[in-house]
């Protein structure tokens, strides 16, 4: 089993739609979406798309979408990459048939190097991540999360299963997301592609714009973690 150590959740904020129950099904139970009416082209350029793979299964719903890095100058002319991309995995428990409770979700937040884990997942392999979304802060140890990756016992796909252990608000939530083979190779197709995304690796490579960033100094410049990421509510 691979297995990684807990993991300092990336500083990006995802804007999330809060529509996400007006998603549509497929009879195959998976879709590609995008959330809410806010995201209809009326033809301004202010208009962000977002995109998400979701999946609708019997004990929960699963959303997997991209959280793309942010770029900071640093010198005249030159910036880096200021807050890391990531993948967001999203889950919602199931309080009945094809219904699911879009209040109480849980994120975990994919860096690179574990989306590289997700991408060169053996048949056979099975892989586990740990985060404390608030790692070095005063409230370090009070949140744990738990993500493991592990094929089923029929060889039939793969078996999601997240828990979220809260000792402030004195909570334990578990999910499990059965993936198929097909549903599968579909989350590591896009992940494959978004990786470099996320790097920051394609903005960098890509021809810019002529830059209308303030300049910040390089020394005042540091990562800082957030983690509202994978607070989740």
């Amino acid at each position: 089993m691979r297995r990684t150590s807990r993991f300092l959740s990336c500083s990006s904020i995802l804007e999330r739609a809060t529509n996400v129950k007006d998603s549509f099904w497929l009879t195959s139970q998976h879709s590609i979406t995008t959330s809410g009416p806010d995201l209809v082209n009326d033809g301004s350029s202010s208009v962000r798309r977002k995109a998400e793979y979701a999946l609708y299964k019997g004990k929960a719903a699963l959303s997997v979408s991209p959280v793309l890095p942010t770029f900071r100058e640093v010198d005249s002319g030159v910036s880096r990459v200021y807050k890391k991309g990531c993948v967001i995995l999203t889950f919602w428990p199931a309080v009945g048939v094809r219904k699911y409770d879009w209040q109480k979700k849980q994120a975990f937040a994919l860096s690179p190097t574990e989306v590289g884990s997700l991408i060169g997942l053996g048949p056979a392999e099975s892989c586990e991540f740990f985060h404390d979304p608030s790692m070095k802060s005063s409230l370090e140890g009070q949140v744990k999360k738990s993500l493991s990756i592990s094929p089923m016992k029929d060889k039939t796909g793969i078996l999601l299963n997240f828990s979220v252990v809260n000792n402030i608000q004195k909570t334990n939530e578990r999910f499990s997301v059965p993936v198929t083979k097909a549903e599968f190779t579909a989350i590591r197709t896009v992940l494959s592609y978004v990786l470099p995304h996320i790097m920051g690796w394609t903005q960098a490579a890509s021809p810019q714009p002529p830059s209308t960033a303030t300049h910040t100094p390089k020394e005042q410049i540091e990562e800082r973690p957030d983690p509202s990421l994978e607070w989740g509510r």
